[in-house]
């Protein structure tokens, strides 16, 4: 059974830093699209970023135009790990925070989370001004 849990999330300063960490288990990162995903209170959830394999040892990462330049999402496949670091945040960044896979690789489609099979409970960040 595949199971994701996500850590880092807490309360920043805006210009601060965060480092969210999703960890699988049952779980097997090639071939997988892996995503974060982000929902504020009382709006829809909304994809943050999503990472797949590219062929001989390279990667595709992709951004929301919200946070490019600031986020970047990476894999630690040794420890079985997704890692968004997330730096200059702002208080538009308050979400609870989600991890997201799914077997293959989605391309665009990444920003549906209807599309991914499998999810973390979250991870609360709260940017205060």
């Amino acid at each position: 059974q595949v199971q994701l849990v996500e850590s880092g999330g807490g309360s920043v300063q805006a210009g601060g830093s965060l480092r969210l960490s999703c960890g699988a288990s049952g779980y097997i990162y090639t071939g997988h699209t892996m995503a974060w995903f982000r929902q504020p209170p009382g709006k829809e959830r909304e994809g943050v970023a999503a990472i797949w394999p590219g062929g001989y040892s390279t990667h595709y990462a992709y951004y929301a135009d919200s946070v490019k330049g600031r986020f970047t999402i990476s894999q630690d496949n040794a420890k079985n790990t997704l890692i968004l670091q997330m730096n200059s945040l702002k208080p538009e960044d308050t979400a609870m925070y989600y991890c997201a896979a799914v077997p293959g690789r989605l391309g665009s489609l990444w920003v549906e989370p209807q599309r991914f099979s499998y999810w973390g409970q979250g991870t609360q960040v709260t940017v205060s001004s």
